[in-house]
């Protein structure tokens, strides 16, 4: 009885301290942010004095491209808005950067309303480096170059604001970061720098942000796409809308067509997607209500919810089963709601690793998962021997310290694409038997470089070959055992040349890329049909690297680079652009490494 205590309480504090690493490293983020903005960002109901002017698909039908316009329409713009003098505006927002002069007309009669005015705000824009710096936490940042700001005469009369918004690491509008300096000045965002207006305009006192180290805040969305009124410029033009309907409200005027490419995903937003100007209302609504939040401390945060799940636990192993599945469910829910009136308070924590761990508990309570695990193990095992580095599957398979997860998990990988550079033209001249046999030989030289730095060999596909490190088991120092993998090939490539050229007349080479980053990593297809392997832009970057590097060339992204500089010697290609991605990848070509280093 007392060894089963102390096991029972062994598992408890295992339990703690799974919440507590799970919770402090966030190692399934994505997964996270979706829970989180399922129960965060619920509509809290739009402020009806943030009224939108859209530059929607009638204004461009009636008007032409934006880009034809003569800024005499911005001009009367203005005018109509503030036409009565008792009943203008607070604040007029322009989302839109004027830059460059179009019409000299034009730009001297909207600078002089702006002047008039006095309650105009329009945008600057950030223009970042392409080369990330990784900093102290290993978070990936991208560095101010200059800021586009509007021509001349207008920029000397009117206030500014960056509109640039802070994505996600999966593309989602969660955050915003209310003042950056660039140059020894502090710039203020575009939506802030509205509602500072407003509240000096209407003698209101200005609610301070309570910002991360990173000087983020997350926006607690006011309402989804859509929810703000927005009405046409056009209608607004052509004295369709009475100006008094603006009165004492915030105007922010802004890209509402989809051709205008000024959309982005949002927490709230499904399958839609939310103008710019629309995030800007929300924030502005949030400076507000001040309902921005930060991210709790993760160490207290971990350390509670483990102490929680480590109760829980004993109470599983003592309970009977519909009474420890209704502790599970209160439990879970009492989760959810404390981290919403959290939210509610200005502070946000993870959601997903306490019930995820609980629910393990319960299962593993019931003696069911100490059987499934042991089932899934030995099968796993006989799987990855076929494509795992075998020492390493004989050393896990000796500790039986490896956890192995169904479905898909988020991890940090490097992955590694090798492709041979003129394989479809030497195919066309020799026999079948001796296409088979050079590539036999290729796939042999791959596979061995592969499994010496303890890769996992991912799939074969044609005459290109995929590896994989760091998963699916943990790898140390897997970057640096890639770009050795790659090279290694690349080497025992000349030998393999000399061979094929004795034997066959004919020679190839091998062109390799190597990228790292997060992906996701796991067991897809269907019930009959399973294959383990990783998927995500980590992976397709690796693939696009692959098919620009020539024969005998290792290309690396900057990713890996940064993680690796000191034990190579490289090239700088530079940036080069990929298909699929919006922006190129600063990349270098390896021309040594240093093992001993």
């Amino acid at each position: 009885m007392k060894n089963k205590w102390i096991q029972d309480i062994l598992e408890a504090v295992v339990a703690m301290v799974l919440v507590f690493l799970l919770t402090i490293s966030n190692v399934l983020s994505p997964l996270d942010y979706i829970l989180k903005d399922a129960f965060y960002q619920v509509p809290r109901g739009i402020n009806n004095d943030i009224k939108i002017i859209g530059i929607d698909e009638r204004t461009l039908e009636e008007l032409g491209p934006i880009n034809t316009w003569s800024r005499q329409t911005y001009a009367d713009l203005i005018e109509i808005l503030n036409s009565n003098e008792e009943a203008k505006p607070a604040v007029i927002g322009l989302d839109i950067l004027f830059s460059g002069h179009v019409d000299e007309e034009g730009d001297l009669a909207f600078a002089k309303a702006v002047e008039e005015s006095g309650n105009v705000i329009a945008v600057s824009q950030f223009i970042y480096s392409e080369r990330g710096i990784r900093n102290q936490d290993g978070m990936v940042d991208y560095p101010i170059e200059e800021i586009l700001y509007p021509y001349d005469e207008l920029r000397e009369n009117v206030t500014l604001g960056y509109s640039n918004v802070a994505q996600d690491s999966d593309g989602t509008v969660r955050r915003m970061i209310p003042y950056q300096e660039f140059n020894g000045e502090t710039q203020k965002m575009f939506s802030r720098a509205i509602y500072e207006m407003y509240c000096e305009n209407q003698g209101i006192e200005i609610n301070e942000i309570t910002v991360d180290k990173y000087n983020r805040a997350i926006i607690n969305y006011s309402g989804r796409p859509g929810n703000y009124e927005c009405i046409s410029m056009i209608d607004v033009l052509e004295g369709k809308i009475d100006p008094r309907a603006f009165q004492g409200s915030i105007v922010m005027v802004g890209a509402y067509a989809t051709g205008m490419q000024d959309d982005f995903n949002v927490p709230n937003g499904g399958s839609k997607r939310m103008y710019g100007v629309e995030i800007h209302a929300n924030v502005v609504q949030s400076c507000m209500q001040n309902s921005f939040a930060v991210n709790a401390n993760p160490y207290l945060v971990g350390a509670i919810l483990g102490l929680i799940c480590g109760c829980l636990h004993l109470l599983f192993k003592r309970s009977k089963i519909w009474l420890g599945l209704i502790v599970l469910l209160v439990a879970v829910a009492g989760e959810i709601a404390a981290g919403a009136a959290l939210n509610n308070h200005g502070y946000t924590m993870s959601l997903i690793y306490f019930p995820l761990v609980a629910v393990i508990s319960y299962v593993y309570s019931l003696a069911l998962g100490y059987l499934l695990e042991r089932r899934k193990r030995k099968k796993v095992l006989n799987a990855f021997k076929k494509y795992v580095a075998p020492e390493i599957v004989e050393e896990i398979s000796k500790k039986g310290d490896f956890q192995i997860k169904l479905g898909g998990e988020n991890r940090d990988i490097a992955v590694l694409f090798v492709d041979i550079r003129g394989f479809t033209t030497m195919s066309e001249v020799l026999t079948p038997e001796q296409v088979v046999e050079i590539l036999n030989q290729y796939l042999n030289l791959t596979t061995n470089a592969i499994f010496k730095n303890k890769g996992t060999l991912d799939k074969f596909v044609g005459d290109a070959t995929m590896a994989v490190f760091n998963s699916p088991f943990d790898l140390e120092d897997y970057e640096f055992k890639a770009v050795c993998a790659a090279m290694d090939i690349v080497e025992g490539g000349i030998a393999l040349e000399d061979k094929l050229m004795k034997e066959y007349g004919r020679t190839v080479g091998f062109g390799v890329g190597v990228n790292c980053g997060p992906a996701v990593v796991g067991n897809v297809g269907c019930e009959f049909r399973m294959d383990f392997t990783a998927i995500g832009d980590t992976v397709n970057t690796a693939a696009r690297l692959e098919a620009n590097a020539k024969k005998g060339q290792v290309l690396i992204s900057d990713a890996i680079y940064e993680r690796v500089k000191d034990r190579v010697e490289v090239e700088e290609v530079g940036a080069i652009p990929l298909k699929g991605k919006s922006n190129g990848v600063f990349v270098y070509s390896v021309t040594k490494v240093k093992r001993d280093a």
